[in-house]
């Protein structure tokens, strides 16, 4: 499993016009998904995303999480972050798990990390052709995978 998170002053997210998932400050994730995934991944970055303390404290360093400030979350499936350049110029999504699996995934995440963080996670749709929007605070963005964790 590979994230994307970004710390964002507010976040939305449309479908056909109308807006599916809406946070102020918080987290936008983009989540992806491998076949080897499983709920361990899911578990562990979950958890990850709760205690990531990358929101300033009182002296302005970067020393609170998303649920020590009350923050909210919207979460996106992004098959796209397991894309490999590696041949030519197209890039192939054969590291990517399938709808049929990445889309159960993704629901279990989003439940472990409503868990986690004990409010709910506003969504996009999954396998909609969405268009994402977002103020990025900081600019903060960090990429995070289950594979290799640090």
């Amino acid at each position: 499993m590979r994230v994307v998170v970004q710390r964002v002053a507010s976040a939305r997210v449309e479908v056909d016009g109308r807006v599916t998932g809406a946070i102020a400050s918080g987290l936008l994730v983009l989540a992806g998904f491998e076949t080897c995934d499983a709920d361990a991944d899911l578990g562990w970055m979950s958890a990850k995303l709760a205690r990531l303390r990358i929101f300033a404290d009182a002296a302005g360093v970067m020393n609170r999480s998303v649920v020590d400030v009350g923050g909210e979350v919207l979460a996106v499936s992004q098959f796209t972050l397991f894309a490999s350049t590696r041949k030519g110029n197209r890039p192939s999504w054969s590291r990517a798990a399938p709808p049929a699996l990445a889309q159960p995934l993704f629901e279990r995440f989003v439940g472990h990390l409503d868990a986690a963080l004990g409010r709910r996670v506003h969504t996009g749709v999954f396998g909609a052709d969405m268009l994402l929007h977002l103020v990025n605070d900081g600019p903060v963005t960090i990429s995070i995978d289950s594979r290799q964790p640090e």
